[in-house]
């Protein structure tokens, strides 16, 4: 019988099977016309790219026991022989090993075992690191046997192994573990159709999605894409969930080792050849304390794992090397996984998530999967989301169930709303009352109002999204000289960690548009002003004024409005998420004392650059457009709001500046 495989010694001599006893593993019989591509058992020798085909010799009598570390004929290990496998001649796509692996496929035709006719892998480990690989999945078999259904729903099952001796001396261990259909998770998302087969082959039906809160079956794409991702991290998490309940740590998390069984419609999360204990028992171990934060750092790990996994399944644009590589390079930085949405519209080359089904899919909810996507990718460990938490996250949960959001679920949608919002960029009275609501809602729901917090939360470089105050464009006017505003960025920087001094710098670039056809043609004469100005930092309130009913008319108005935004707050939508019952007299601000502005410094391309009356025209333009606050940074007066993505300053006229944090590395761009 020819065989064809990749690999050192690609022939078995006589060997063992032990089979897992009572596993009653449905058949399934799905073989797949392409062939496995593996590689070289030998990673300090010349890599053997090449298919290799040899014959199997099929002599079970000459057999040379080795050891392993299991116990043979227990409650859950019983021998074969090797006359019970039929060796197929091809193998899955999805299947191919990694370094000292060889893999086929067979069937089980021993008519008294409980696996008859059921096909299964076998995975032959010729190097010392993949035998301790296929070893180890035997114990963590043996240590999660007690709970056997979950081991055979959300784990590749692990059947027996194959152990043999070579002629040369060298010992050679095969792993025979279950078959769950042809690809992986990553070989299904790479494929131009995988939304439409993936549901024709999990049978998705009202009963099957009602597992993640829905009530719907199709739908847009979106939704159909949203309802899919719910289902499979779900599944991931679960079983990643089930790993951690029972002391372990997968630690090799990829969507290359996740199989999705056509059977039971389940996740499988590989064969657990990795698994790691939480807790080591060896004499040098350490105290309590040492096993406790080896716990939560191994959890830790398989979390941002799964953050990368549903990272790939929600932006298909990630699948592509060079742009996940700029993706981890971001977070490997240090940078904040809650800016993740200003730096991919960047690398995506995109103003808005309009256009992508990914971007939409984590806009939705009021940003509910870019709040998850930061929780499982958090670049302390400790502040990382658990699996039963991600669970019941809204990103994860279906309309039908009732998921109460926590405070801080609360401020991540209100200022994910109000980015949106600021996005489309029609600033029509509805829109601005809206915004003005938003901003209102999070400086009462200001989670770092302490002067220390804002030390450390404020350094580093924010977009302006949006102001309250007037906005002058270029519609309705004939200047001089026809400015476009591009974007408007706020740098603060530390200049002393022994004082609360800070360096506010303002850059803003921008095009000057030579000729009539400008709203056409934008091309032009680039440009960047910047502003420079030094600010002391000192504890505050803001205080809300109220007014007596019998004042003049425009009071009575700015008293009606009050009234109405207090009776909102106290409706049932917001009673559990606000810290108070009323509307407060006053809250707690970073007051900013400003020493006045440092240095103004323009720079502007030929041919303008020489003409100082167009250098004056252009600066009263930019002036004209841009918030005054940005222009003459001391008119900055406090600040309301700050976290790790947003934040919120009042000028001394009343009006509020929304800024975004961006990416200080341009060359992630």
């Amino acid at each position: 019988m020819a065989l064809c495989g990749v690999g050192l010694s690609p022939s078995f001599e006589s060997f063992e099977v032990v089979c897992v006893g009572g596993n009653l593993s449905t058949r399934r019989i799905r073989p797949s016309l392409m062939r496995a591509i593996g590689k070289s058992s030998d990673w300090k020798r010349r890599p053997c790219l090449g298919v290799r085909c040899s014959s199997l010799k099929l002599d079970g009598n000459a057999q040379t026991d080795i050891s392993v570390p299991v116990e043979e004929e227990s409650g859950h290990v019983i021998k074969f022989k090797i006359s019970d496998f039929k060796v197929l001649d091809r193998v899955s796509v999805g299947l191919g090993g990694r370094a000292g692996e060889v893999v086929f496929e067979a069937i089980v035709k021993d008519t008294d075992s409980p696996l008859y006719n059921t096909q299964v892998v076998l995975r032959r480990l010729t190097s010392v690191r993949a035998q301790r690989r296929g070893k180890r999945a035997i114990e963590v078999l043996k240590k999660l046997a007690r709970r056997r259904l979950m081991y055979h729903s959300y784990s590749m099952q692990v059947h027996g192994y194959i152990s043999s001796a070579i002629t040369s001396g060298r010992s050679s261990f095969t792993l025979v573990h279950g078959y769950h259909g042809s690809f992986s998770l990553r070989h299904w998302l790479q494929q131009s159709d995988w939304l439409p087969t993936l549901e024709a082959t999990l049978a998705l039906d009202k009963e099957s999605v009602r597992r993640v809160g829905d009530d719907t079956v199709g739908g847009s794409a979106v939704s159909r894409q949203l309802r899919m991702i719910r289902i499979l991290m779900r599944d991931l998490l679960i079983g990643v969930n089930y790993l951690h309940s029972h002391g372990l740590a997968h630690t090799e998390l990829r969507l290359e080792n996740v199989h999705i069984s056509p059977v039971d419609r389940h996740i499988k999360v590989g064969i657990l050849g990795n698994a790691a204990d939480f807790y080591d028992d060896s004499p040098n171990c350490g105290t309590a304390d040492n096993n406790m934060d080896r716990r939560q750092m191994m959890i830790a790990f398989d979390m941002r794992c799964l953050g990368f996994m549903m990272a790939k399944m929600v932006l298909r644009e990630l699948m592509d090397p060079l742009i996940f590589t700029k993706f981890k390079s971001f977070l490997t930085k240090g940078n904040d996984p809650s800016c993740l949405r200003e730096f991919l519209l960047q690398i995506l080359h995109r103003n808005s998530s309009s256009g992508n089904a990914g971007l939409q899919i984590l806009d939705r909810n009021w940003g509910a999967g870019w709040n998850l996507l930061s929780l499982l990718l958090a670049t302390e460990p400790s502040k990382r989301v658990s699996c039963l938490d991600a669970l019941t996250h809204p990103f994860l949960c279906g309309p039908r169930w009732r998921v109460v959001p926590s405070i801080d679920i609360i401020r991540w949608g209100l200022g994910s709303t109000a980015l949106r919002i600021s996005e489309e960029y029609i600033y029509g009275q509805p829109q601005r009352s809206r915004l003005s609501h938003f901003i209102e809602l999070m400086e009462m729901l200001n989670p770092n109002s302490r002067p220390k917090n804002w030390l450390e939360l404020l350094p580093g470089k924010w977009r302006l999204l949006y102001c309250t105050g007037r906005h002058i464009g270029l519609t309705f006017r004939q200047p001089p000289e026809q400015v476009l505003i591009g974007h408007v960025h706020l740098t603060v920087s530390r200049v002393s960690k022994l004082n609360t001094s800070l360096l506010f710098a303002s850059n803003i670039s921008f095009t000057v548009m030579i000729g009539q056809d400008w709203p056409h043609d934008k091309a032009g004469v680039d440009g960047k002003l910047q502003v420079n100005s030094l600010f002391r930092l000192m504890a505050g309130r803001r205080l809300y004024l109220k007014e007596e009913e019998k004042n003049t008319e425009k009071l009575s108005n700015t008293s009606n409005t009050r009234d109405a935004f207090a009776q909102k707050l106290s409706g049932r939508k917001w009673r559990k998420a606000l810290p108070f019952k009323e509307s407060p007299s006053s809250l707690p601000v970073a007051k900013l004392v400003s020493s006045g502005i440092d240095e103004v410094t323009m720079n502007l391309g030929d041919p303008l650059s020489k003409s100082i009356n167009s250098a004056t025209n252009v600066v009263q333009e930019v002036r004209t457009q841009v918030p005054p606050e940005m222009f003459d940074l001391s008119k900055l007066v406090c600040g309301t709001y700050v976290d790790s993505r947003l934040l919120v300053i009042r000028g001394v006229n009343g009006s509020a500046l929304l800024f975004t944090r961006s990416c200080f590395d341009e060359s992630c761009k």
